[in-house]
């Protein structure tokens, strides 16, 4: 069992740190008020970025009352192959961290969307980089979320010259705290010239993904999505996307190298993950994607996930875990 004794007991919004949600979170064994959630500053996670995480969503569907967790089993599935990179166990079997997770998010008691991080990192206080021999740490905290990129309205989006780390630097493939500061990296330079998000190359040369987004391309009919050689994370909303493009669509899916130019000439791109959702690419580089609007094949796409998320496709119900 990965809990023990475990408390009920919400911190109130009187009691939560400034900036922190009340709002319980899991830590170690037990759910406590994530404002009571602490580390030492000398955790080796903290020190080095040693910790692999998961970014989940929940979608609130009012008609129904209810909310739902998006792809739960898929995405501790991924943590497994992630600690197992990082030289680390997985916290439990995939159907009790789910079950956690429902735990966690009833006990919350959301009526609105909400986003779940699990993470597994190294616990150990030590002064040393290396990766065998430490202690790891488990916590899961849930807290309301909106919108992490307007999918409503085309994005701007700047090639950068930061590279996305190459898998024979850093496995591209895990979800490493550390390698995250090549994202933030990508994402400064590219708000910082004016642009909504960035599109990060491989070192070669050919189109990776976005600073934390996977990325899709329309041309002459055809999706167009980097194959997961190309230093991409193998993202569970990339997935959903192709199966969405192929069953309600009737697309034909490529995974192919994109070249940075070819992204100019493109009919249409968006940008989709877990945070991004479905983003649409209105422009790169100061070139316009197709019309400069939201295009069809995209706009049917967005249509789709979010009715498929909130459990209004019945064909999709797989993909999701009912709360309440």
């Amino acid at each position: 069992m990965l809990t023990e004794d475990v408390s009920r007991t919400s911190s109130s919004p009187s009691d939560a740190q400034p900036g922190v949600p009340a709002s319980i979170c899991y830590l170690n064994g037990a759910f406590i008020p994530l404002a009571d959630a602490n580390v030492n500053i000398m955790t080796h996670a903290f020190m080095y970025g040693t910790a692999v995480f998961e970014g989940i969503r929940a979608y609130w569907n009012p008609d129904e009352g209810q909310l739902y967790a998006l792809r739960l089993a898929d995405h501790f599935r991924r943590m497994a192959d992630s600690c197992r990179i990082l030289f680390m166990d997985p916290p439990g079997p995939v159907d009790e961290l789910v079950a956690l997770t429902v735990d966690l998010l009833r006990r919350n008691g959301f009526r609105e969307d909400a986003y779940v991080r699990p993470s597994v990192y190294k616990s150990t206080r030590a002064i040393g980089v290396r990766l065998h021999n430490l202690d790891q740490g488990f916590y899961i905290l849930a807290i309301p979320f909106g919108d992490y990129i307007d999918t409503t309205h085309g994005i701007r989006t700047q090639t950068v010259s930061w590279r996305r780390v190459s898998d024979q630097s850093l496995p591209a493939r895990a979800k490493i705290v550390g390698a995250y500061v090549n994202s933030a990296f990508a994402k400064t330079e590219a708000q910082l010239v004016g642009a909504d998000e960035a599109i990060v190359l491989t070192a070669d040369g050919h189109v990776s993904e976005g600073s934390a987004e996977n990325l899709f391309m329309v041309r002459r009919g055809e999706l167009v999505t980097p194959p997961v050689t190309d230093d991409i994370l193998e993202g569970i909303t990339r997935a959903g996307i192709i199966e969405l493009a192929e069953r309600e669509l009737g697309l034909r899916v490529v995974e192919r190298q994109i070249d940075r130019t070819e992204l100019y000439v493109a009919d249409e791109l968006f940008l989709c993950g877990t945070g991004a959702q479905v983003s649409p690419v209105t422009e790169v580089d100061h070139h316009l994607i197709g019309e400069g609007e939201i295009g069809p094949i995209t706009r049917r796409l967005e249509d789709a996930y979010f009715d498929a998320v909130r459990g209004r496709l019945p064909a999709y119900r797989h993909w999701l875990t009912p709360i309440y």
